[in-house]
């Protein structure tokens, strides 16, 4: 087979989408290396997707196709994939090139969440009417649609009316890395960071919770370092500086940001245990990776995090402060309840190993070629 991928978020993105196609790719290449596959993007950055290398990429060549370069993977990418003679195109985050509908080349979209819809306050109302768009065309000339979750499946079935058979659920994939064990010592010493510490990865933004997470370490007395790992939006960061200040925590807070995926591993498998508190997400990929990495994980009791953690973290409600603070306190202080959360984090991690991932996504493709060529 040989199919083709909107690849532009493996390139230019550094977490959420961007891992999601990374991994696919990587676990793709690395489980049915018979296949070939195609990158369509409209740039090429090798510092975030440094092995892409291994697959052919496309990209625009003309000097006015780089000018409309924004443009040019939703209005002019059909023409190259007929010229690429791609048997199957996956666009892999919540989009199809325009006409792929009539273009005779049979096609997938992923849909990662509904959030512009459901709580649109977190987005610019432009955006949500671009998104909207997109998204609708996407689910209504895809071949078929994969969800990420049931919480996604069920958003696609209600919000565009899409038939149940025409989505598959097929949950994400976790990279290698966090499935290995690191040299955390040297990581330690790379970061300036202590033996013990609490991890809250993700970028820090509103639906992010973490202002939350701060407060309710203020509040349970917890003096245990609180180390972020992510992109930083400065709205929010103004929040959370103004938590440090007025409670004086400024020796307990520590951010990092574009940590190489080897290193946030071995922060995972280096940390007490992670937080991951969001108001709400389409999957919620660092609950995963921590469990992958054997690292203990509170999450919220809302959104999809209770479908992706399993029985294998402890829950709260991310808008009670005082629930999270008593989770903090209890998974701090409890050493038997850590170890037993490690135990089933690993066996669930074990359920998004990329090599799970690649065999349903490749059995998916070959039945949608199968049906087309019938």
């Amino acid at each position: 087979m040989k199919i083709g991928f909107d690849a532009k978020r493996a390139f230019l993105n550094s977490s959420g989408l961007g891992n999601y196609s990374r991994n696919t790719l990587n676990a793709l290449h690395s489980f049915f290396a018979e296949n070939e596959y195609v990158l369509f993007t409209p740039e090429v950055k090798s510092n975030l997707f440094d092995n892409y290398q291994r697959f052919k990429v496309v990209s625009p060549q003309s000097q006015l196709a780089k000018k409309m370069k924004s443009l040019w993977r939703s209005l002019f990418l059909v023409p190259h994939l007929k010229k690429h003679e791609v048997d199957l195109f996956h666009g892999l985050s919540n989009e199809l090139p325009k006409g792929i509908h009539t273009s005779g080349i049979p096609s997938v979209v992923t849909i990662h969440d509904l959030i512009f819809m459901r709580y649109p306050e977190f987005y610019k109302a432009i955006d949500c009417k671009i998104y909207f768009k997109k998204v609708k065309y996407a689910c209504h000339a895809a071949d078929r649609i994969i969800a990420i979750s049931k919480q996604t499946k069920h958003d696609i079935e209600t919000f565009f009316h899409i038939p149940s058979e025409k989505i598959e659920l097929i949950y994400q994939p976790v990279a290698p890395a966090f499935f290995e064990e690191k040299n955390t010592s040297e990581v330690l010493k790379k970061y300036h960071l202590p033996e013990r510490f609490i991890l809250a990865v993700g970028t820090l933004e509103r639906r992010k919770n973490q202002q939350a997470l701060l407060q309710a370490v203020y509040s349970a007395k917890i003096k245990t370092p609180v180390v972020f790992v992510g992109k930083q939006t400065s709205s929010y960061m103004t929040g959370i500086s103004q938590i440090i200040k007025e409670n004086e925590m400024d020796d307990q807070v520590k951010f990092l940001n574009n940590v190489p995926e080897p290193d946030l591993a071995a922060l995972y498998q280096s940390a007490l245990f992670s937080v991951y508190i969001s108001v709400f997400e389409g999957f919620g990929l660092p609950v995963i990776e921590s469990m992958a990495s054997g690292c203990p994980v509170i999450t919220s009791s809302v959104s999809v995090l209770p479908e992706t953690a399993g029985d294998a973290a402890l829950l709260c409600d991310p808008a009670n402060i005082e629930e999270i603070a008593e989770k903090l306190l209890m998974l701090e202080t409890n050493e038997q309840l850590r170890t037993t959360l490690k135990q089933k984090g690993i066996r669930r991690a074990e359920e998004f190993h990329p090599e799970n991932y690649a065999k349903k996504l490749t059995s998916l493709y070959t039945k949608i070629l199968t049906e087309t060529n019938a």
